[in-house]
């Protein structure tokens, strides 16, 4: 076992020269299904088609969209030109959107119509006025001045924006020897993948990633699984996170694996995809596996292929594997524990550990990759049995934080160890417990929260004097949010009003479920203030008016 030094570029056209009629991305609920060959051809053309428009060496292309059928055809030719593929939250309201696109310096946008509750076509009006009256390819944004070209991923047309097929006839003008140029020039050790994270403190911050960070740790995670040209995974988790564009793409990516694509999360969408084409894998977080399984036509299909897969995103519960397990028939059901910095696996648990095992550990760590435990007072490691915080060193750690250098700094130490922010303890036989947090972040249902982004916006609502953002405790998805809010002298607010004031705003799942008004803090001596004695507080205040935690 080694390291690879193949690009994705390099992998995509491995597969379409081994097996080139083999079945790599299928959508079963519309029959659309491409082969290794026909997938890297339309690459080919999508990726001239992005060099006519003037993506190059270096380039920040931006993909906002759901798991839509060239979302992955864009990732590809984006990495084929040397570009960087910039993903974005599908969840991201316009406040989000506007600030990573000040941050990230996109050169061309790539977008979808949008989701239920917001479309993606209005925000980008919004935050471009001119581009209703801009030639394509010719905007000029004195906000954005990197920005050069929306396009539309599908057949629609939209004042400004390229769409697909303009982009595929572009690409046509442009010659196999000038995409081969580009394709040289690329190294596994450049950034292929910027995804956007709050990290362990502040702001969303672009995380680089590079063609090595990614495409190994996907291909040690498939090694885990035993994936083999055989295999098919339903992936029906977002690809703009690490769990999709990592642990299911390049995966799947480095071992010829079937990829079956669920564009929006929908449990029966999940179901008929795995009884119709015989998947052996699937991943979801808890939540996922939870609608899957409860759901009242789950017994029409027939899931007997199932062997192996992913439970992540938060703590999985071990009824809830056992169920898995007996149910979805996923005997080998697994968990990987890390993060976006850490591309994202830093520990799994593989198919050879004990039912138990994987029920109640993280498993063991990655292959040529340095996992320790360290004193966060001292940086010495901890003994078996201690606790202290989960930090890793190898292949998989980010290359920075973009324009960043201070943050990256903050979280990568001098010997090179990145450090993770939770805590955990290695037992005796060298497995992983994640037992708390040291930052603030909130895991909702696998998406990551930062408190202080929602307490900085819910500043501007008239009435908070001040405001604290905790996680309270879900047996449904881990955590959600609840602010505590201590309210101006002769103000009122009701918890209805705050959650008003964010919709629209920003994401749904950044929105507190629980708003509870306080007439102080829990401090420390020294004045600071107890973010984990909030979620005590919130649980009890929940109880005594009645409320159900769920």
């Amino acid at each position: 076992m080694t390291l690879s030094d193949r690009t994705i570029g390099q992998w995509l056209e491995y597969w379409a020269e081994t097996t080139p009629n083999k079945e790599y991305v299928v959508y079963s609920d519309r029959d659309l299904r491409f082969t290794w060959k026909q997938f890297n051809e339309r690459v080919d053309n999508m990726a001239k088609g992005l060099i006519s428009i003037g993506v190059t060496t270096g380039t920040h292309v931006g993909i906002w969209a759901t798991n839509v059928p060239d979302w992955l055809t864009f990732l590809y030719a984006i990495s084929k030109t040397g570009a960087v593929a910039v993903t974005v939250n599908t969840n991201y309201k316009q406040n989000e959107l506007e600030y990573l696109m000040s941050d990230s310096d996109i050169h061309t946008l790539c977008i979808t119509e949008g989701v239920f509750d917001g479309s993606y076509i209005d925000m980008v009006y919004t935050m471009l006025p001119e581009l209703k009256t801009s030639q394509r390819g010719y905007v000029k944004s004195e906000r954005f001045p990197c920005l050069k070209n929306v396009v539309f991923i599908g057949q629609e047309k939209y004042r400004g924006m390229y769409n697909t097929a303009e982009l595929l006839l572009l690409g046509k003008t442009v010659s196999n020897d000038k995409l081969n140029e580009l394709k040289a020039k690329v190294d596994c050790h450049d950034v292929a993948n910027m995804q956007y994270t709050s990290g362990t403190t502040g702001f969303p911050k672009g995380v680089m990633l590079t063609h090595h960070n990614i495409v190994n740790n996907g291909y040690f995670t498939g090694e885990g699984m035993h994936y083999t040209q055989d295999d098919k995974l339903c992936c029906c988790v977002p690809l703009f996170h690490c769990f999709g564009v990592v642990l299911a793409t390049m995966a799947c990516l480095t071992h010829g694996t079937t990829q079956v694509m669920v564009e929006r999360f929908d449990p029966l969408v999940v179901l008929a995809s795995i009884h119709k084409e015989r998947c052996t894998a699937l991943y979801g977080v808890p939540t996922m596996f939870i609608a899957e399984l409860d759901h009242p036509m789950f017994p029409m299909f027939d899931v007997s292929s199932l062997r192996t897969g992913i439970m992540a995103g938060s703590l999985c519960p071990i009824e809830l594997m056992r169920r898995v397990t007996d149910k979805l028939h996923i005997t080998h059901i697994t968990s990987v524990y890390g993060l976006t910095e850490s591309s994202p696996g830093m520990t799994h648990s593989v198919i050879e550990d004990p039912f138990e095992v994987r029920c109640t550990t993280v498993g063991k760590e990655y292959p040529f990759t340095d996992v320790q435990i360290l004193d966060p007072e001292t940086g010495e490691v901890c003994p078996s049995g201690v606790q202290g915080e989960v930090c890793c060193k190898g292949y998989l750690v980010m290359k920075g934080y973009y324009k960043n250098p201070q943050a990256t700094d903050e979280v990568i130490d001098r010997n090179g160890y990145l450090h993770s922010g939770d805590l955990g303890i290695k037992d005796e036989n060298g497995y992983y417990r994640i037992t708390g947090r040291i930052k603030d972040m909130i895991i909702r249902g696998g998406e990551n929260i930062y408190p202080r982004e929602i307490e900085e916006f819910l500043y501007h609502l008239p009435g908070i004097k001040d405001i604290q953002v905790a996680g309270i405790p879900s047996e449904k998805y881990g955590e959600e949010v609840g602010a505590f809010i201590i309210l101006q002298e002769g103000a009122r607010l009701t918890p209805e009003e705050v959650r008003e004031f964010c919709r629209g705003k920003i994401a749904r799942h950044k929105i507190p479920k629980y708003v509870l008004f306080v007439n102080e803090f829990p401090l420390t001596g020294s004045g600071k203030i107890q973010k984990f004695k909030l979620k005590e507080i919130g649980l009890k205040m929940l109880l005594e008016q009645g409320i159900e935690v769920i």
